[in-house]
């Protein structure tokens, strides 16, 4: 009797998965620039409830709170934390 356990998915191989993986590194390395925006406007944000600098850009609605934008900053930074390690495929940098 054989007996034969698969456990989780096989990977997708082929020019498809290199596809993939390069779109992904695109997309990450769009994203860190977006991240350090996100994070300029939320420090911009509370320097303006300070009144160390002028009046925040957008004064009405949910973009007017800092906390909103530093939380931006840190998802779209986990996003391309993310993004580049399914861009690396295992592989690591030598």
């Amino acid at each position: 009797m054989v007996v034969r356990i698969r456990l989780g998915k096989p990977r997708k191989r082929g020019p498809r998965a290199e596809q993939d993986r390069s779109l992904a590194m695109g997309i990450a390395a769009l994203l860190t620039p977006a991240a350090l925006m996100a994070a300029a406007l939320g420090a911009w944000g509370i320097a303006a409830d300070f009144r160390w600098t002028g009046s925040f850009a957008i004064s009405s609605g949910l973009f007017s709170h800092w906390q909103v934008w530093l939380g931006g900053a840190a998802l779209l930074q986990f996003g391309s934390y993310i993004l580049n390690r399914y861009g690396r495929g295992g592989r690591t940098a030598s």
